[in-house]
């Protein structure tokens, strides 16, 4: 019998899909598609790309790298959560939390510009901690990613300046412990 390969996660491996192209389109205009299009800078609000960019940000990527690292946590925590939330849901929170972690870097963050898929994988992380949710419990293993990840993100944000942005790490990881309980919280488990 022949194994056929699945398009078994649709939004997770169209999002990869998404952020490879931007990648390369990238890389083939010497930046200035991710430029124009995948990076949250503080820009006029009467430039009309101002706005895509607050969700087309996390497609974005500054390097090889910087994609791969990305992608890999995505690829392995992502199709999980969309077969346990469905794509919908999945969607709507990758969604959100690019709107929010876009919108955040733009008014209070004006000095720096922002792209890349982290947020997102950091809301996975959270997130997927809701995989082995039971009514009336609070799992020990939330808690603890929960620290380890948004209190390691606060400490490093405190004590050094880099190009890495905390702070969409802190978000994608507080969207990820308030979509989790929503979704949870809907079904019946």
């Amino acid at each position: 019998m022949r194994a056929k390969i699945k398009y078994n996660s649709p939004v997770v491996l169209t999002f990869a899909a998404l952020s490879l192209i931007s990648l390369i389109l990238g890389s083939f205009f010497n930046g200035a598609t991710t430029h124009l299009l995948f990076i949250v800078y503080r820009a006029p609000l009467n430039d009309p790309f101002t706005y895509p960019r607050f969700f087309l940000h996390v497609l974005g990527h500054a390097n090889y790298s910087h994609y791969i690292s990305n992608m890999l946590l995505l690829l392995v925590v992502g199709p999980q959560l969309e077969e346990r939330f469905g794509s919908s849901s999945l969607l709507s929170a990758i969604f959100a939390t690019a709107i929010i972690s876009g919108l955040v870097q733009f008014i209070f963050v004006p000095y720096a510009a922002l792209l890349g898929a982290s947020g997102i994988v950091f809301m996975m992380i959270i997130m997927s901690t809701f995989l082995v949710y039971k009514r009336g419990t609070l799992p020990l293993t939330m808690i603890l990613v929960f620290v380890l990840y948004i209190g390691g993100e606060i400490a490093r944000g405190v004590s050094r300046d880099d190009s890495i942005s905390q702070l969409a790490h802190i978000i994608g990881g507080v969207c990820g412990g308030v979509f989790g309980y929503i979704l949870v919280s809907r079904k019946r488990f």
